[in-house]
Parts: structure tokens; C-alpha cells; sequence
């Protein structure tokens, strides 16, 4: 109940910036402010429409593209999202503006060194369920290795991991092939998708 509470004065202060609603009836103009889970949102179209406009956008990320900000002389692989390079089959309506890139973030994280799927997004309710602290969508890596890894070494990758000295939860790890690695990591907002991410461009 206190997670909707906080929900919902996040909701009221973006409504009051953009004049969009009221909360029991009256516009909340401090920031911080706290609502009760029962009190009574009035939200204006215009808000809803706005909300239906935001967009999700799957990238697949090459090597040599950062995530996120620029570092390091390389470029964010936001720089690829373009309309030239839009999928030829996407069955999605959506006609791409240049103001779908406002606002528009990496829900998770490749290394630099990866290539796989990137999830962008401008809604903050997509990003929660792929990155939260309670989500509950696995992340998946194929990692290609070089020599043998024996038993003690799968189980060291399944339950051995640390991030910052901290034991990590358990992770999947099987043969894909004889020179590949699959690894499913338990909650993608967790710490363990950063060190799975970086196990898996670093292997």
C-alpha cells in the first residue's frame, strides 16, 4: 500500500507540472508530497493519450556500443536508433518521430564487448518490470569460451559469483554447445545482470 501511495504522488507531480489532473480535487504543487493509496486521481485525457504514446524500442545491440552515455570515445547505442534502421516486418503502427527519443532509456545493460537484445523505453512502468528491485524476468547470455571447464568450475559459475563482495543469487549455467555457455540470471534488476553481463563479455 505504501508502494501505491508513492505511485501515486509521482503520478500528481508529474500531472501538476503539465496541468493534466487533480487529486481529490485539488492540484498537488509541492514535490514530495505523499498520497493516500484512497485518494481520488483525476486524470485528463490528455494525459492518458500521452501516456498511450510513449514507446518501447527493441534494439540489437552490435559490439562497439556502450548502453548507456557515451564513454570512452564510444558512441551509446541510442545513436542506432534511427528510422533507416527500423525492421523491415515491424508490424507496429507507430510512425517513428524524433521526439520518441526524449526521455528514452536502457531498461538493463550489454558490455561494450556484447551483442544482444537492448530494451529502450520512455515508460517508467516497462522499465520496472524488467530492471526493478522485485522483478522477476531472467536475463539470458550465451558466452563463448575457450579450453574446459570442469565440475567445480560450473558450480563456482552457479553459486560463486560476487559484485562488490556481496554473494550473488544463484544463476543457470549449462553447455549450449562444446564452446558455448547459456546463463539465465535470476532477477534482471538485480546486481546479479551486471556481473552476468560483464562474465559474459569478459569469458
Amino acid at each position: 500500500m505504501s508502494e501505491l501511495g508513492q505511485v501515486l504522488a509521482t503520478r500528481s507531480r508529474r500531472m501538476d507540472r503539465e496541468r493534466l489532473g487533480q487529486v481529490d480535487g485539488k492540484v498537488v504543487d509541492t514535490l514530495g508530497t505523499r498520497v493516500s493509496p484512497h485518494a481520488r486521481i483525476e486524470v485528463d485525457p490528455a494525459a492518458s493519450k500521452h501516456q498511450s504514446e510513449q514507446v518501447t524500442i527493441l534494439l540489437n545491440k552490435p559490439i562497439g556500443y556502450v548502453s548507456g552515455q557515451a564513454e570512452d570515445g564510444h558512441q551509446p547505442a541510442m545513436v542506432l536508433i534511427r528510422p533507416e534502421n527500423r525492421w523491415a516486418a515491424d508490424p507496429s503502427p507507430t510512425t517513428f518521430k524524433p521526439g520518441h527519443l526524449r526521455g528514452l532509456a536502457p531498461a538493463g545493460r550489454l558490455d561494450i564487448d556484447s551483442t544482444g537484445l537492448l530494451v529502450f523505453t520512455q515508460d517508467g512502468r516497462i522499465a520496472k518490470l524488467l530492471i526493478g528491485r522485485d522483478s522477476a524476468i531472467e536475463k539470458e547470455y550465451l558466452v563463448r569460451v575457450e579450453g574446459k571447464l570442469s565440475g567445480e568450475g560450473m558450480k563456482l559459475l552457479q553459486h560463486g559469483l560476487e559484485l562488490d563482495g556481496v554473494k550473488l543469487k544463484p544463476a543457470r549455467v549449462s553447455w549450449q554447445n562444446e564452446d558455448q555457455l547459456r546463463s539465465c540470471c535470476a532477477r534482471a534488476g538485480s546486481a546479479r545482470s551486471a556481473a552476468c553481463a560483464s562474465w559474459s563479455a569478459s569469458r
